[in-house]
């Protein structure tokens, strides 16, 4: 159900508020996502897998029981990463993959160059 024109005011009121309050908070609220933490769940998730798939293999000739515990370990991060994609879904995938393309390295370490560049100037402007 879309919002009434006088809804749609108050937000837009509201927004505008909260960016002169504190911009810096306006900033991260409207570059977090809805997938934001289950992509790093993601992230952490494969880790531990590499990490459980690397102890199974070493521990394989040491003891096969303690092998299987790494396995065990595998399984779990398998089942976790498998709960996270269905979380994020196609919709969630089809995003990252847009702010992946549209934030790429070079993106980033232009921004990172811009924000120094003003910041010395805000410096000898103080001056």
């Amino acid at each position: 159900m879309p919002l009434s024109e006088d809804e749609q005011r108050i937000l837009s009121e509201i927004e505008s508020q909260l960016r002169e309050s504190d911009p810096d908070l306006a900033e991260e609220v409207s570059r977090t996502t809805v997938y934001r933490d289950a992509f790093s769940k993601l992230r952490w998730a494969v880790a531990g897998f590499v990490v459980f798939l690397g102890v199974s293999v070493l521990l394989l000739s040491v003891n096969y029981l303690l092998a299987f515990v790494g396995f065990l370990g595998m399984f779990a991060m398998a089942m976790y990463i498998e709960r996270n994609l269905r979380r994020v879904g196609k919709a969630g995938i089809d995003e990252a993959t847009r702010a992946f393309r549209r934030n790429s390295l070079r993106d980033y370490l232009d921004s990172a160059g811009n924000r120094a560049r003003e910041r010395l100037r805000r410096d000898d402007e103080e001056s």
